[in-house]
C-alpha cells in the first residue's frame, strides 16, 4: 500500500515489547533538513512513546543520504547500540541521481544489517516532489520517521 493511502504515523501496537533499556542510532542526512529534522522528531518522539530513555537515543548526522550507509555501519559495529534508524529524503528532481542514491542506500542498509546481525532500518523517503515529502514528514500522509522508529522496535522483538 502506498503512503498516499495510508497514515504512516499509524501502526499496530501488538506485541511491542519492552524499550526501557534499548539504546538507538539515529543516523540523520542533513540534506533536506527540514523534512529529515521533522522525521527525526517523529522518531524520537514514538520512541519516547514506548518506553525508551531519552538518554538512550542518539542522534548522528551526516552530509547526505548516501552517507547514511557508512554512519550506519560505524553505529551498528558498537555492541551497546540494539538496532540504527537511518533518516534521509532523496527527492526525484531534474535527473536521475534519486535512482542511484536510493538504490545505493537500501543495499548498503541491508548490508549493514546483515553483517551485524541487527535492525537497520530504512526512514528514507523517496517522493517525486518536495510536497510530497511534506506530506510523509508530519503533514496529510503521517510521518515516516514514527513508522520507522516502530518498525525499530518490533524488529528487536525478533531477537
Amino acid at each position: 500500500m502506498s503512503s498516499a493511502h495510508k497514515n504512516l504515523s499509524v501502526y499496530n501496537t501488538d506485541d511491542i515489547i519492552d524499550i526501557s533499556n534499548k539504546k538507538f542510532a539515529v543516523v540523520v542526512a542533513e540534506w533536506n533538513e527540514e523534512i529529515t529534522g521533522a522525521l527525526y522528531q517523529g522518531v524520537f518522539n514514538t520512541l519516547l512513546k514506548h518506553g525508551a530513555q531519552k538518554e538512550n537515543i542518539l542522534k548522528i548526522d551526516v552530509p547526505g543520504s548516501y552517507e547514511l550507509s557508512y554512519g550506519s555501519q560505524v553505529y551498528a559495529a558498537k555492541e551497546e547500540i540494539d538496532a540504527v534508524i537511518a533518516i534521509g529524503c532523496v527527492i526525484q528532481g531534474e535527473t536521475k541521481h534519486n535512482d542511484y542514491i536510493n538504490n545505493a542506500v537500501a543495499q548498503g542498509l541491508t548490508s549493514v544489517s546483515l553483517k551485524y546481525n541487527k535492525p537497520v532500518i530504512f526512514g528514507v523517503l523517496t517522493p517525486n516532489t518536495h510536497q510530497q515529502a511534506v506530506d510523509r514528514a508530519g503533514g496529510i500522509h503521517g510521518n515516516k520517521g514514527d513508522e520507522a522508529a516502530i518498525t525499530a522496535v518490533k524488529m528487536l522483538g525478533l531477537k
